[in-house]
């Protein structure tokens, strides 16, 4: 196949493109860096930075995986503008290159989060539940899948990856953790009671693959293990895979006046399962957040 990516040099990106390399197929990374992809993402890997540049070369899928970290730094009106245009303006760019196109993608693979559901409390979410419509990053999220799902007007199958957090140990939040922790500093983010559905960044890579391979599957797939864990409990389990304690907690209130409206994302949770993809067959390597910890612990 000829796949083509955004977001294509990210810590998921980098990954696909390692595990579709080495199964023959041809990858094209749509960067504002191109001369960069090579050597990110792979020395077949070609880097483009217009769409325009493919020509009709036909594509057969879409992965767009695009989007500024949303949890970097606090949401200010320039940086909502940012996560905004990252998504949902290069979204609109790639809707309008497929209007462009003799022959169409069969399928859009489209990035979306978990976050859609918005703090979703003690209910367990499926794909089918409603979201609470409470914050940006759910509005965001929303805002994404809906621009996305566009392309089926063109005759384009698309599939929302709702993403929940990656454990990675080339990045991703699990990096960001690990200095207080290591300095045994860490601990749950307020009352530590809100949910957090993770995944381990080979089920995430075999998720995308399965889906694409999947002649049938289209809408959105909760891309996370099928036991999310409490804040609280995933502090101590990393403190224990770490060999360091875990009990300094990091009060609300200290979280929402150093962050303001993005302490909602920390402070809420999404106790999502993944319903679509187990019914669909997929198979998680990593079912029990101590065993997916303990698989990454040497290289943390």
């Amino acid at each position: 196949m000829h796949i083509l990516l955004t977001g294509g040099t990210g810590l998921i990106g980098r990954q696909l493109c390692r595990h579709w390399l080495s199964q023959g197929h041809r990858l094209t990374v749509w960067s504002r860096t191109p001369e960069k992809v090579a050597k990110i993402c792979g020395a077949e890997v070609r880097g483009i930075a217009r769409l325009e540049d493919l020509g009709q070369e036909p594509v057969d899928a879409i992965i767009n995986l695009a989007g500024a970290p949303i949890a970097d730094r606090p949401w200010t009106t320039k940086r909502k503008a940012l996560l905004w245009s990252s998504r949902i303006t290069l979204t609109e760019t790639l809707l309008a290159w497929f209007e462009t196109r003799e022959q169409k993608p069969q399928v859009l693979i489209s990035g979306s989060a978990v976050g859609w559901y918005g703090d979703g409390g003690e209910r367990e979410l499926t794909e089918e539940s409603p979201p609470v419509i409470d914050d940006f990053a759910s509005q965001l999220c929303i805002a994404w899948e809906e621009t996305a799902q566009r392309a089926e007007a063109l005759g384009i199958r698309v599939i929302l990856i709702r993403t929940g957090l990656v454990l990675s140990a080339e990045g991703g939040f699990l990096s960001r953790l690990l200095l207080p922790f290591k300095l045994a500093l860490g601990g749950p983010l307020g009352d530590g009671r809100q949910w957090m559905p993770w995944i381990h960044i080979k089920d995430q890579i075999a998720v995308i693959d399965f889906l694409l391979h999947q002649k049938d599957a289209s809408g959105p797939y909760n891309a996370c293990a099928p036991k999310p864990v409490r804040n609280r409990e995933f502090a101590s389990t990393l403190g224990a895979v770490l060999h360091r304690p875990a009990f300094m907690p990091m009060p609300a209130l200290a979280l929402k006046v150093c962050l303001g409206e993005l302490s909602l994302l920390l402070l809420g949770g999404q106790k999502a399962v993944p319903a679509r993809l187990l019914k669909a067959g997929f198979t998680f390597q990593f079912t029990d957040l101590r065993a997916a910890l303990d698989d990454l612990s040497s290289r943390l």
